[in-house]
């Protein structure tokens, strides 16, 4: 009876340690996940983002340099997700080998993103960017803020940007903090 209850307690401590953010499936709704791509700046980069028939999210598409473009991103807006326990975000994925950043707002309403970015290796890969080293940035800028010390977030977003002219694929499984 004791090694029940101690297990019990174990796996509750595990099921607490962690709080998801989007867990993806073949039934998941993504209405709410939005593109963004250069194009609001006169570029024409163009991504997309569905789900699967694996179940996952493909965040995908061309980052093109034309007119002065050069991004494509895709953000998801939710209800204030308090954070105050957790340390880092940590996000199941596999890329294509090229890096992105994942980019977090206190506020949805902020002009800036707090920022970090990550490296992909065409494998299934768990990524984890600690809170506390996420850098305020706008336009590429780092701004002369604090990094990320909030109790909590309101949207999250998976950005490609690096200065070239690219295809791009990522598929993303689960986002959550621990």
């Amino acid at each position: 009876m004791q090694k029940i209850i101690i297990s019990i307690l174990f796996l509750f401590l595990i099921m607490s340690s962690e709080q998801i953010i989007f867990d993806f499936s073949k039934d998941t709704d993504i209405s709410s996940w939005n593109v963004i791509d250069d194009g609001v700046m006169g570029g024409q980069s163009s991504g997309n983002f569905e789900i699967n028939d694996e179940g996952n999210a493909i965040f995908y598409g061309k980052v093109s340099l034309e007119n002065n473009g050069g991004f494509s991103s895709v953000r998801y807006q939710f209800s204030q997700k308090k954070v105050n326990s957790f340390t880092k975000i940590k996000v199941r994925l596999k890329g294509d080998g090229n890096r992105y950043q994942l980019r977090i707002k206190e506020n949805r309403n902020d002009y800036y993103s707090y920022v970090g970015t990550f490296q992909t290796n065409n494998t299934w890969e768990t990524i984890e960017i600690h809170l506390s080293e996420m850098q305020p940035k706008f336009r590429g800028r780092v701004l002369s803020l604090p990094n990320f010390s909030a109790t909590s977030f309101e949207e999250i977003a998976f950005l490609i940007g690096n200065k070239k002219a690219q295809y791009f694929r990522l598929e993303i499984d689960k986002i959550y903090v621990e």
